[in-house]
């Protein structure tokens, strides 16, 4: 398979950082984009030093149209376009809705699908000029939880994510374009925090994966995002695919 142009939102660390690495290992070029240097750096040194596929590596806010609208110029200009898209940071709005404030709500929307779609509104002319591409957004379990206490406005962020991957499978399948969303359970720096923050919870949820553990951010979660990339999936599209051990029902 030919090298890919691959942008990878958030790939400094955690899930971002193990699709970046699974697609590296392809022998890609990888455009790894957040907001921190040092860890996009990290990343980049990982790549480099296994001696298989190429990092580039750029700073960028995804709340800023600006920054995405500069990201995406740059990649097209220098690199020739954009083959498949991950969208994988945002920020998360946490809290009980009595408590949520309007602007950690508008954070999540921003960095998540606001950020979506400008993202894909951007890449989409590179990849129809280029005979087609993926775009794979990240949701979440959270949209099928249990018992959505604390966790509505997250889960109102990753919903809409949801909805816009389905239009624009429909709206661009013409161009072969497919968009799907992940929603996995990663090794992550999030969920770490998460369970350190909040053990016995922690403790109850992991029980409730069927395969009893949780998923490594490159074997399990970019493995699989690459593998959904290939042309044995080319008939794959506008679905969400839960990387979760079995956990969650997304019928």
């Amino acid at each position: 398979m030919a090298a890919r142009i691959v942008l990878i939102t958030g790939a400094g660390q955690g899930v971002g950082q193990g699709i970046a690495l699974a697609f590296a290992r392809e022998g890609d070029t990888v455009v790894l984009a957040g907001r921190t240097r040092s860890k996009l750096d990290l990343t980049k040194e990982l790549i480099e030093t296994r001696g298989k596929g190429k990092a580039v590596a750029l700073e960028c806010d995804v709340k800023s149209a600006e920054s995405l609208d500069a990201l995406a110029s740059h990649i097209i200009e220098t690199l020739g376009g954009i083959d498949i898209l991950v969208n994988n940071a945002q920020e998360v709005p946490k809290g009980d809705l009595l408590t949520l404030t309007d602007e950690a709500f508008i954070a999540g929307f921003e960095s998540g699908p606001l950020a979506t779609l400008r993202l894909m509104r951007r890449a989409q002319p590179s990849m129809a000029a280029r005979g087609g591409g993926v775009i794979i957004n990240l949701v979440s379990s959270v949209i099928e939880r249990w018992d959505m206490t604390g966790y509505g406005g997250y889960a109102a962020t990753k919903a809409a994510i949801q909805s816009l991957t389905r239009g624009a499978a429909a709206e661009w399948g013409k161009d072969n374009i497919r968009v799907l969303n992940i929603a996995p359970h990663a090794e992550s720096p999030g969920l770490k925090w998460w369970a350190e923050k909040n053990p016995e919870e922690a403790a109850a949820f992991f029980k409730t994966i069927p395969l009893g553990r949780i998923g490594k951010c490159e074997e399990d979660i970019g493995a699989a995002v690459v593998a959904l990339c290939t042309p044995a999936l080319s008939y794959l599209t506008g679905a969400t695919v839960p990387l979760d051990g079995g956990q969650a029902n997304f019928d």
